[in-house]
């Protein structure tokens, strides 16, 4: 686990092979299935069907009040890695590890390269984004395991 609270990594075996899981995440429309915390309502009209280096997407989103965000993929390795960074220029990063028994996934949030990461302090993001991963990395795992998606 990485100590800055405003770059935190989890990860999690998720029983499927690396592409089954990277195709997952490169399709966005699968975001709001995984998502742990609870914000991520639907991917907006005109986003790719599948990610790719350089693609924008858009996604519906909900913290107490609706609201859109807007991302663009500035990281990409076919089956390996993938991340996006929101407009205000955090970076949501998954990498793709085979091991046996599936993939050792992990998730990484970066927002220590933002200009006012006090207010991601203020508005409890650096607190409850741990667990937000620890559940989007669970509601992955549970998409390859037959089991109910965890609500």
């Amino acid at each position: 686990m990485d100590t800055s609270p405003y770059l935190q990594s989890r990860q999690r075996l998720v029983p499927a092979p690396p592409r089954a899981v990277f195709e997952l995440l490169a399709d966005p429309a699968m975001h709001p299935v995984i998502d742990g915390s609870g914000t991520v309502r639907a991917a907006r009209g005109g986003s790719p069907d599948r990610l790719r280096l350089g693609a924008e997407f858009g996604m519906d989103m909900r913290l107490g009040v609706p609201y859109r965000i807007s991302n663009t993929v500035v990281e990409f390795e076919d089956g390996r890695t993938i991340a996006w960074r929101h407009f205000s220029g955090h970076r949501w990063r998954y990498e793709l590890e085979p091991v046996d028994g599936g993939t050792l996934v992990r998730e990484t949030w970066d927002a220590s390269r933002l200009k006012h990461k006090w207010a991601l302090r203020v508005l409890g993001f650096t607190r409850t984004t741990p667990g937000n991963m620890e559940r989007t990395l669970e509601r992955l795992a549970a998409q390859f395991d037959g089991g109910a998606t965890p609500s």
